[in-house]
This record gives structure tokens, sequence and C-alpha cells, in this order.
């Protein structure tokens, strides 16, 4: 089995936001996402009036990405979901120490 350093890359969005980071993440190397989705709490009532536009509902993507990749992946997946800007999600980057069923090119 090749060693690949795998590290799973983890992104929340808006809804409806997902196709557009995941195609972003593939044309900077991911070879694949998953997507679910689920409900967000917190930054709503943070931000006062201006979380009432920020909608609860959210896509979760998860990248597994090569060790190699993961920096291009994760700047590429920031810019397409215009994460330096407050509200519209957040991405966090995890070191895997095993992985099976990754398919590396």
């Amino acid at each position: 089995m090749e060693n690949v350093n795998p590290n799973l890359i983890t992104c929340i969005v808006q809804r409806g936001e997902a196709d557009r980071v995941v195609q972003a993440a593939m044309q900077a190397g991911a070879q694949g996402a998953t997507v679910y989705y689920g409900r967000g709490t917190g930054i709503r009532e943070k931000l006062g009036f201006a979380g009432m536009f920020i909608k609860p509902e959210k896509e979760i993507i998860l990248l597994i990405t090569k060790n190699e990749q993961t920096d291009a992946v994760f700047d590429a997946v920031v810019k397409a979901a215009g994460l330096e800007q407050k509200g519209q999600g957040f991405a966090f980057l995890h070191k895997l120490d095993r992985a099976i069923g990754f398919v590396s090119k």
C-alpha cells in the first residue's frame, strides 16, 4: 500500500455554495469530495442584525488530499467559498495517521 500522507480538509459553507467550492478543489488537485447537509448555530447571534442574512442550513464538504496537494486545495477552497469574509463559513485541516480506500493518481 502506498503511503500518501493523507489530510482531511473540512469546509462548512452556506447552503448552495458546495458545488462551486468542490469544483475549485478539484481544479486544485483534489480527487473527490463528500458533501452533506447540516445546520449551524452561533455566528448568526454574534453578528446581530447582519446575522439575519446568514442561513442556518449549511453544506459540509470533506476532501481527502495527499500532503503535497493540501495547501493548494485548501487555498482554493478558501477563495471559492469567500471564507475571508465573516459569516461565509470556515475550513479546517486534520492530519490523518491512516486512511484506506484513498485512490491516488
